[in-house]
């Protein structure tokens, strides 16, 4: 099940309590059932919805995932052309019905539908314009639901607040969470850091999910206007490492959270993860994320499938009841691979007394005078450098070594020198992987779908765009 049989429990024990608020405005968990029950007499078997954060979303996400329903959930913001061109290969939506093409038993109830049964039909970025879809089991995340509630110890009385955009999988995934769990669920219209923290203030939220990026910017202008978040008692990250100063940040801001943050994959769900608990010693700027998430079974192999000796670097494969059911489309063989019952989707990193150390993408690695150097591990050392905000890491060729590491530097206040940066990467990085090349950049160089590139960064650099230029 994904959540909609306990979201009946949940109706009937506390009618009255708030359910889901979307910037200022609430649904009880009575009218949340009673207005998706509503509207399942026009919910087709195949929903695609590409719309704002509102609580008619909502209302028609768990419209739209009942009984044997199953939703597509888009960026609003993509181009209409791609939405449409999304929306024609998932196919027409017509009526919910079984495998003999019959009207669904109980198709008009507001429950869940057969474990085994896709109920959800994901997309993630691929070489192409168009996104790679997947689908994903109800049971993949009554499974995900279990695992993710005891590691981060969500509880009834938290009250959630996960400030992005819920065609986003980490928001979508905290709601649905949130409605299994019959945790109260937050989020804004559209976000505003103003908006985030007054909800933090005036809404009892206990509970953070949200980016590094994110968190970063909350905890440093939460500091410098005095927003109070001493009640937050947990926050949880994805989307890339934490570096030193936004966990720096983030426990001067929120001294009494827990920090969790994970490594996972649209196509894999929950790999690895770990929590920094409120007191402990910052220990940043590594590549590790903890051990092995609740019900997965880590595994570092090489490409025929083959386990690599211990502290050797691999696949980074899973075994769980997580994993997808694999592409509608865009499957090229290599972005979901499996060796058996063992999946990966190619990252690469390697395990060092249970903890998983993660190093990127192999498409991403730098091959510089015989040596691997992972971007990933180049980016996360420079972030944790004093003066640096963010920082991009890429190879360019070069006649001696084959590949030369260079970086680009998002300074955090005031100016910042190569000099200063090769002087704080004593003890980070190895020298080796060091940069050769240092870029002062005017902002961060992203794809038009907001993410960083290193193709966009190296093509400033040899088109000599002024967003990237030389620091002495």
């Amino acid at each position: 099940m994904p959540f909609l049989n306990k979201l009946q429990l949940w109706a009937e024990d506390r009618p009255d309590d708030t359910a889901v608020a979307v910037g200022g405005k609430r649904l009880t968990w009575a009218q949340l059932r009673d207005d998706a029950t509503l509207r399942l007499g026009e919910t087709p078997a195949t929903t695609v919805l590409a719309e704002a954060n509102s609580l008619q979303f909502v209302v028609s996400f768990a419209a739209a995932v009942a009984g044997v329903r199953r939703c597509a959930v888009l960026d609003p913001l993509w181009p209409a052309p791609l939405i449409e061109e999304v929306s024609r290969r998932i196919g027409p939506g017509g009526k919910p019905a079984g495998p003999d093409g019959a009207r669904q038993p109980g198709a008009d109830d507001l429950l869940d539908g057969p474990p085994d049964s896709d109920f959800l039909v994901g997309l993630t970025s691929g070489t192409t314009s168009v996104p790679k879809a997947f689908t994903r089991s109800r049971r993949s995340w009554q499974l995900s639901f279990d695992a993710s509630v005891e590691f981060f110890g969500l509880q009834q009385d938290d009250v959630t607040l996960a400030p992005g955009p819920l065609a986003a999988s980490l928001n979508l995934y905290a709601l649905s969470e949130c409605l299994y769990a019959g945790s109260a669920f937050h989020t804004l219209e559209h976000f505003d850091v103003g908006d985030a923290h007054a909800a933090i203030t005036h809404d009892g939220i206990t509970r953070l999910v949200l980016t590094p990026t994110v968190l970063r910017l909350l905890s440093e202008r939460g500091l410098a206007g005095g927003v109070d978040a001493s009640g937050i008692r947990s926050i949880i990250c994805a989307g890339s490492k934490l570096d030193a100063r936004t966990l720096e940040a983030a426990r001067r801001w929120a001294p009494n959270a827990a920090i969790f943050e994970y490594y996972g994959a649209s196509e894999l769900s929950f790999v690895s993860g770990t929590c920094l608990a409120a007191g402990e010693p910052l220990d940043a700027g590594g590549t590790g994320i903890g051990g092995p998430f609740p019900g997965v079974e880590l595994s570092i192999r090489d490409d025929t499938g083959a386990e690599v000796p211990a502290g050797a670097h691999g696949n980074i494969c899973v075994r769980s009841g997580m994993v997808s059911n694999g592409y509608l489309w865009g499957d090229d063989g290599y972005a979901l691979r499996s060796f058996g019952d063992w999946f990966t989707v190619g990252d690469q990193g390697y395990l060092a007394d249970g903890v998983l150390h993660i190093l990127g993408r192999r498409s991403d690695m730098i091959l510089s005078a015989g040596r691997n150097v992972y971007p990933h591990e180049v980016e996360l050392a420079l972030a944790s450098v004093p003066g640096v905000s963010a920082a991009v890491a890429a190879g360019m060729p070069d006649e001696l070594r084959g590949q030369r590491v260079v970086a680009g530097i998002l300074p955090a206040f005031g100016a910042v020198t190569a000099t200063q940066i090769r002087t704080a990467l004593d003890g980070l990085l190895a020298r080796e992987k060091r940069p050769l090349q240092y870029y002062l950049l005017a902002e961060l160089p992203v794809t038009d779908r907001g993410k960083v590139s290193r193709r966009v960064f190296l093509d400033w650099i040899t088109d000599n765009d002024p967003r990237a230029r030389v620091l002495g």
